[in-house]
């Protein structure tokens, strides 16, 4: 197979990664108020659907890095974009709550399984210097599969089924794309099952991934009830139409490319400043959002600091994983990104359940006090 580039790998890798997670995780919160409408859901059992693709990332991303020693990067990325295919074309045949169920919690494991393989990608091709700056632009890549969506939804007038069937597709060919370009299994001198070859990881480097790992779950529950009800906040507490909701995830989608320069900015201020100013961002969003869910324009502000925030502190918790465990590239992303999906699966379901309880508007600024309260912490605990 043809030798990619590093202005090749980041590419593939961001559009792998705008498949598994932007389409395959992230924007069934856009889609949610039709899927509820559709399939008869209340709030607190979409909120327990819209957990299982954060569970099912759990299991998935601790296989991840085994997966990809086993199969090498290339028949690994084809599995994982496969993946998501199948689960969105579930998604889209979906006549009920079981079948539904089901697609997002494999789109989950796609997601889970992804990101291990493309920083083992990454390490395999790219040179020292550029590593930090290519995994933060596949992190970003999540940002075009967001942003995808609006235009998808008003071609398609709102038809949800369609969407994902298109979105089906373009997993499909991202699986080929895969398959054709990302790095094969190392050779026989290095077999991927050979755990000698590995370095051992030293108590410091997992307080390190401890610390970092402590601040992504924070993060995870914060944004957890953005990424699920923010659309449905806006649609029937706002009153504001599918179709406006869909700007949001598009200014999400726009605004967090800007999450791509998430490892220049960690050079430049520093973990703790990162990592602060980016949480104090997120708790904004979801503040203006439970204060002006009507107003479409501050609708459009909050996803968008929403959007910045968020891929960028994902890409924080990638490159500082990646940097933590230099020599082990594929398993130091894995326990911080383990934890904001344990977080996001905590959040999912609190939040359908306060939201039924004591509504949008108390649930969302509750989520946003949180966000605001670790944000404090982590000057602290992002330069330990």
């Amino acid at each position: 197979m043809r030798q990619v580039s590093t202005l090749g790998i980041a590419i593939l890798g961001g559009c792998i990664i705008a498949i598994t997670y932007g389409l395959a995780r992230f924007v069934f919160g856009l889609f949610l108020p039709a899927i509820r409408n559709d399939l008869g859901l209340d709030a607190t059992s979409a909120g327990i659907i819209g957990a299982l693709p954060f569970v099912s990332f759990v299991g998935a991303i601790l296989i991840g890095p085994a997966v990809c020693r086993r199969l090498g990067p290339r028949r690994a990325g084809g599995l994982a974009a496969g993946l998501a295919a199948a689960g969105l074309l579930g998604i889209a045949n979906a006549p009920g709550v079981l079948v539904l169920g089901v697609g997002v919690a494999v789109c989950g494991i796609s997601t889970g399984l992804s990101s291990p393989i493309m920083a083992e990608a990454v390490h395999r091709v790219v040179g020292p210097a550029l590593r930090g700056r290519v995994n933060a632009i596949h992190n970003a890549g999540t940002s075009l599969g967001v942003a995808l969506a609006m235009p998808a939804m008003a071609w398609l007038l709102g038809a949800w089924r369609s969407a994902y069937m298109a979105f089906a597709l373009l997993a499909a060919a991202g699986a080929l794309a895969a398959l054709a370009y990302l790095p094969g299994r190392p050779g026989k001198g290095t077999a991927p099952g050979n755990s000698e070859s590995l370095p051992a990881v030293s108590p410091a480097q997992w307080r390190a991934i401890a610390r970092l790992s402590t601040l992504a779950g924070g993060m995870g529950l914060v944004s957890s009830v953005y990424w699920v009800f923010a659309p449905d906040l806006v649609v029937r507490q706002g009153g504001l139409s599918s179709g406006q909701s869909g700007w949001m995830w598009l200014a999400v989608g726009l605004a967090g490319l800007l999450g791509s320069t998430a490892g220049d900015l960690i050079d430049r201020l520093g973990p703790g400043r990162t990592h602060a100013l980016a949480l104090a961002l997120m708790a904004g969003a979801l503040g203006l959002a439970a204060a002006t869910p009507s107003v479409l324009g501050l609708a459009l502000i909050s996803a968008a600091a929403f959007g910045a925030s968020y891929i960028t502190l994902t890409g924080f918790y990638l490159v500082q994983g990646v940097r933590i465990m230099a020599e082990r590239p594929a398993l130091g992303p894995v326990v911080p990104l383990l934890a904001i999906a344990i977080g996001q699966a905590v959040g999912s379901g609190l939040s359908g359940w306060m939201i039924d309880a004591v509504g949008y508007t108390a649930a969302f600024t509750g989520f946003a006090t949180v966000g605001l309260a670790v944000a404090v912490a982590s000057r602290a605990l992002a330069d330990g």
